[in-house]
C-alpha cells in the first residue's frame, strides 16, 4: 500500500507542478511581463514546488530527516543523475554566465549547509537567512533579464500601446485568460499539497515497514520523486537542442532547493531542522562535492561531454550502492566508501584537473 501511495503522490505532484508553472507562466505574459523573467522566476521556482511542499511538510510533521534528505538527495540527483543523462543525449553547452555566477554560489550554498548544520541543526535564524538570499538572488535574476530584455519591450511597444487601446483586446487578456490562469494556478498548489500528502505518507510508511532511516528514503525515493520535474524538463531541453536551459534549470533548482526549500522548512519549524550525523559525516559532504565537481568540468570548454555524463552517471550508481550497503550490510559499506575515498575519487580529481589544465594551457597557446 505503501508503493501505491507513493506512485499516486509522484503522479499528483507532478501534475500539480504543471499546472503552476503553466498557469503562472501564462498569467505572467497576459501581464506583459518578459517571458525571460517568467523563465528565471516562475519556471525555476516551479519546477522544485514539489520539493518545497514535501520538505516543509516533514519539517512540520517533526520528520526532519526527510526535510533535509529531500533537499540533499535532489541537489546530488540533479546533477550526477539528470546532468549525466542530458549529457549521453547531446553534449550539452554551458553558458558563461552559470561559469562565472551561478555554479559558484551553488558551491558556496552548499558549503554553507555544511556550515550551518555542524551543530546538528539547520535553525530557525538560519532559514530565515536562507530565505533572504533567495529573496535577494531572485531580485537579482529580474534585474539581469530586464537589461535582456529592455531591447524586446521597445521592440513590442506599438503592439502593447495597441492592445490597451482596444476595449475588446483588454477584457480578454485582463478578464477570461487572468481567470483562466488564476485557476489553474490554484489548482496546481491544491494538487501539490493534495500530493505531497500521499508522497509523504508513503514514504515514512515504506521507510518503516522496510526498517531504512527516514533519510534515506529521503535521500532517494523522496529526492528521485519530487525531481520529476527537473528530469523531465532537462532531458526534453536536451532532445530539442537546448541544451543550455537542461544545464540552468539543474544549477537554479539547486539554488533554489537550498535556499528556499531548506530555508523555508527550518524557518516554519520551531526548532529547525535537524541534522543527524550521518548527513554531517556522508550525504551533505557528497553534496557539496559534487557542487565543487560541476567548476572544472564546465570550465574546460564550456561543455560537457559524453564521457564526463557517463562519469556523472556512474558515481550516482556508487552513491546509492553505499546508502544501501549503508543500511542493510554496514561491513561492506565500510570497505566501499573507503574504496571510493581513497582511490575512485583521487583518481577521478586528477583526470579533471589534467584536463582542466590543458584546456587553460591551449586558451593561453592560442595567438
Amino acid at each position: 500500500m505503501a508503493w501505491l501511495w507513493l506512485l499516486v503522490g509522484v503522479v499528483v505532484l507532478t501534475v500539480g507542478a504543471e499546472a503552476l508553472v503553466r498557469g503562472a507562466s501564462r498569467l505572467a505574459l497576459a501581464m506583459n511581463i518578459s517571458p525571460l523573467v517568467v523563465g528565471l522566476t516562475v519556471v525555476a521556482c516551479g519546477t522544485s514546488a514539489p520539493e518545497f511542499v514535501v520538505s516543509v511538510q516533514s519539517s512540520l510533521a517533526g520528520n526532519p530527516d526527510l526535510a533535509l534528505g529531500n533537499v540533499v538527495g535532489s541537489n546530488i540527483f540533479n546533477v550526477l543523475l539528470i546532468l549525466g543523462l542530458s549529457a549521453l543525449i547531446a553534449p550539452l553547452v554551458v553558458d558563461l554566465q552559470l561559469v562565472r555566477f551561478d555554479v559558484p554560489l551553488m558551491i558556496l550554498l552548499s558549503l554553507l549547509v555544511a556550515g550551518l548544520g555542524y551543530d546538528g541543526v539547520v535553525s530557525r535564524g538560519d532559514g530565515l537567512l536562507l530565505v533572504a538570499g533567495l529573496a535577494a538572488y531572485l531580485g537579482w535574476c529580474v534585474r539581469q533579464a530586464r537589461k535582456v530584455a529592455e531591447p524586446v519591450a521597445r521592440e513590442n511597444h506599438d503592439t502593447v500601446a495597441a492592445t490597451e487601446a482596444d476595449p475588446e483586446t483588454k477584457v480578454s487578456v485582463t478578464g477570461k485568460v487572468f481567470w483562466q490562469q488564476i485557476a489553474l494556478v490554484l489548482l496546481g498548489l491544491v494538487l501539490l499539497v493534495v500530493g505531497a500528502r500521499w508522497f509523504l505518507g508513503g514514504a515514512v510508511d515504506l521507510a518503516r515497514a522496510l526498517g531504512v532511516s527516514e533519510l534515506v528514503i529521503g535521500l532517494t525515493l523522496v529526492a528521485g520523486g519530487t525531481s520529476l520535474p527537473e528530469l523531465a524538463t532537462s532531458l526534453l531541453a536536451a532532445l530539442r537542442g537546448e541544451r543550455d536551459i537542461a544545464v540552468g534549470n539543474v544549477v537554479g533548482s539547486n539554488i533554489f532547493n537550498i535556499l528556499g526549500v531548506l530555508g523555508a522548512s527550518a524557518t516554519v519549524s520551531t526548532s529547525g531542522v535537524g541534522v543527524s550525523e550521518a548527513a554531517r559525516g556522508f550525504d551533505i559532504p557528497v553534496m557539496a562535492g559534487v557542487a565543487v565537481a560541476c567548476l572544472p568540468i564546465f570550465l574546460t570548454g564550456h561543455r560537457i561531454t559524453r564521457w564526463e555524463g557517463a562519469l556523472f552517471l556512474a558515481y550516482y550508481v556508487a552513491y546509492v550502492t553505499q546508502l544501501i550497503l549503508a543500511a542493510t550490510n554496514p561491513v561492506a559499506a565500510t570497505t566501499f566508501r573507503q574504496a571510493m575515498l581513497w582511490y575512485v575519487l583521487p583518481l577521478t580529481a586528477v583526470t579533471l584537473l589534467i584536463g582542466l589544465s590543458r584546456h587553460i594551457r591551449s586558451r593561453h597557446s592560442r595567438p
